[in-house]
């Protein structure tokens, strides 16, 4: 592989702040904004995928304690919210005025 190649991130169909919808997994159906992609093909959905993680105290938790955080979910369990229809679709990829742009494959919307 060559050296600039090991530098490229992934190209996604999901991009930080979308809305998306759990197709898959003990949260199906939830929906939530994305907070973050990561470059292992996982996303951190806001209210999905919730976990107690026990801590020590430090200076943001002083008593320490067990917290409730957001776990990251697999890209593959997410699809896209169809900002048209409100439900889950796929993502394509088009040329619009000489711009690449991302949209919905089933109201054929252009996405933001």
């Amino acid at each position: 592989m060559k050296e600039k190649d090991q530098n490229k991130k992934p190209k996604y169909a999901i991009r930080k702040n979308d809305i998306v919808v759990v197709i898959a997994g003990e949260d199906k159906g939830k929906e939530g904004k994305v907070l973050e992609v990561m470059a292992n093909g996982r996303v951190l959905v806001d209210g999905v995928n919730i976990v107690s993680k026990a801590t020590r105290p430090n200076a943001t938790h002083p008593n320490g304690g067990i917290i409730q955080k957001e776990a990251p979910v697999s890209m593959s369990n997410v699809l896209l919210k169809d900002p048209k229809t409100g439900k889950p679709t796929r993502v394509g990829r088009k040329e619009v005025n000489g711009k690449m742009v991302r949209f919905a494959k089933k109201s054929g919307e252009v996405i933001q």
